[in-house]
Parts: C-alpha cells; structure tokens; sequence
C-alpha cells in the first residue's frame, strides 16, 4: 500500500512544502495537490517537483470543466516532464455550486465530458493529430462554429511517458463504474471500508469487466486523517467540521453528493439532520451532529494496534495507496507519523 498526503487548500504551503523533503526520506510515495477556489495546483506541483526527488506528485484534483481538454493534457505532459515522469493526473467534476458560483460555467455532463477528455488527453501524449469528435468536444473545431481555419495539431514536444496515469475522483455508482473502465486510478472520499463493497462494489465490478487489458489494476486511492498513540479520541473531532460541510453544505438539498453518500453508507437520518442544520447556518450544531462511528471509521486515530487493525480493514477492502494528513503539532512528529505508517502498511 503506498502511502500519500494531500496538501491543504489554504494557508502554509510553503511551510508544507519545507516539510516534504523530510517526509519523502521517511518514505512518503505520493502527494496530492487540490484545486477547489484556491491557489491553482499546477504552480504549486511545478514547485514540489523542483523541491523533490522520489515523490510522486498528483493533482487531486483539477476540474474538467476549467481547462480545455488540450490545455489539460498539455499540463500533464508538463508536469511529467519537469518532474521527470513522477505526475499522476487526478481529475474530477467537482460541483454547481463551485463551476458555476466561481467559474461562470454550466455544469453539464460530468460522465460524458471526462470520458472525452480522456480520450483526448491519451491522444495528444501519443502526439497524434488531435482529432475529437464528440457530443461535448469537437477538435478542430467545425467550419460553421468558428472561422474554418483551425487544423488538426500535434504536441510540439515530446512527452516523457505517452501513457501518464489518470485518476479519476468519483463516488457516484456510473462515474465509480467509468473509472475502473478507463482510468489508472480511482479516488473516493470518506472511505470506510467496512461498507465500501455494498457500496461500490457492484459499479467497481461492472467497469472493470469492461477495463482495457492495456491498463493496469485500477489503483483505489482512499483518504484518512492520521495520529498514533494513546487517548486521542478529541481529535477524531477535528473531523467534524469537514465532514459537515461536505454532506450539510455542499449542494442543496437533493443536489448534494457527499449527503448521498452518508446515506448510503447507512447514515440516513443523520445527513438529513446534518444537511437542515448546515443550510439553516447552524454550522456548530451541524458538526456536532456527525455520527462518531463515521468519523472513527474514516480516520487512522488511536494506538498502533488499533491503526494496525485500521489499515488490514483497508487493504482487504482494496485500497492501494492511502492518503494520510498526519495530525501533529510539528514537522518532527508529522514526519514520524509518516514513518509509522508506512512501517505499518507494510505489515498488514
């Protein structure tokens, strides 16, 4: 299982990014860099890449509908290269409330649209002509929608890889059902392993029997927060903020995915409890209202027996690479927590 950390939205990237060289010799494989209504990713992943050596960097994620397909597949071959091959390509829809409130574009065919971008992306690696003809993307693009002049190009430079690896975020049953089809690797959110396979199992299965023998075994990318030791109960805590947004704040009601979510992990009325609070603007109220068995089966928090036990629940699920953001009050102890981890994961 290899073992990656996610960089925060905001504030201290820098300060993190002095931590990584440290974290990469205790044995960190892979960090994600996210792209919401921040700082963009890419600047910030040029700059890993040139602090770094070993470490994989990804973006986790970039959104599909802020780039064109061409301008994403030319960051990829970007950062592959100056990262001398070590970039994965998460991407993702992300939501209304985000593409539409902050970028001014409709949100409209999640599916359909990443499974064309893929196939545009692999295109210009291979440094084909590009041509597209699709229901969301057409390249060139038509006589009668433009001036007629534009031409099928190639990439002018030469990719590092012609296959750099996609990963797909997706929780839905058809979008889980199409990363397991096209993509290298797929990330959820708020995994919990116990519930995983009822509830992505059969779309895991359905896209898989579909995958192209091309492609390798579809990496599961799962995402926990991290502290060993003995009474750290509070800090599961520490979670509740995060997940009451996402399941009370994150889209309306009926339009909210992560509330979805909940609910299929069992958590009906709870989400509905969480989601009232949180558009009332009761947001304390709707953190506190977070079951605490979602928040200790999501997390990596308690003794190393009990992280132990956490990680084989994982690993028998599925997940292959773990996502980690080490709670601790220093560099010192966050490095060391990376280092147990990784110990750990090679264990189970």
């Amino acid at each position: 299982m290899r073992i990656g950390m996610p960089l925060n939205y905001s504030g201290g990237f820098k300060e993190t990014i002095d931590e990584l060289a440290a974290h990469e010799k205790a044995g960190l494989d892979i960090v994600f860099v996210p792209e919401a209504y921040s700082f963009d990713a890419v600047s910030q992943m040029g700059f890993i890449a040139a602090r770094t050596e070993r470490l994989e960097i990804a973006s986790g994620i970039l959104q599909i509908y802020t780039r064109t397909p061409t301008l994403t597949a030319m960051t990829a071959a970007g950062m592959d290269y100056v990262s001398d091959g070590r970039f994965t390509l998460g991407i993702g829809a992300s939501g209304p409330q985000v593409i539409e409130g902050f970028h001014g574009v409709p949100y409209h065919a999640p599916l359909g649209r990443t499974r064309e971008i893929v196939e545009i992306c692999r295109q210009v690696w291979r440094r084909e002509r590009v041509v597209h003809s699709g229901k969301h993307y057409e390249i060139p693009l038509p006589a009668e929608r433009g001036t007629g002049l534009g031409k099928p190009l190639k990439l002018i430079n030469h990719p590092v890889r012609e296959r750099i690896p996609i990963m797909i975020a997706a929780i839905g049953p058809k979008n889980v059902a199409m990363a397991a089809e096209i993509a290298e690797a797929w990330e959820p959110i708020f995994y919990l392993p116990e519930r995983a396979g009822e509830v992505w199992g059969e779309p895991l299965a359905e896209g898989r029997a579909r995958r192209d023998a091309s492609l390798p075994e579809l990496d599961v990318v799962a995402q926990a927060p991290l502290a060993i030791g003995e009474d750290l109960d509070e800090l599961h805590d520490l979670m509740r903020p995060v997940l009451a947004l996402y399941i009370g704040g994150m889209g309306a009601k009926g339009k909210n995915f992560y509330n979805n979510l909940a609910r299929r992990y069992g958590y009906e009325a709870a989400a509905e409890t969480i989601q009232d609070l949180y558009l009332d603007g009761k947001k304390d109220e709707a953190a506190a209202a977070v079951p605490r068995e979602l928040l200790e089966k999501t997390s990596l928090i308690g003794p190393e027996g009990h992280v132990r036990e956490r990680l084989a629940a994982l690993k028998e699920s599925g997940v292959t690479t773990l996502n980690v953001t080490p709670l601790a009050g220093d560099a010192e102890q966050r490095t060391r927590l990376i280092e147990q981890v990784k110990r750990l994961a090679s264990e189970v």
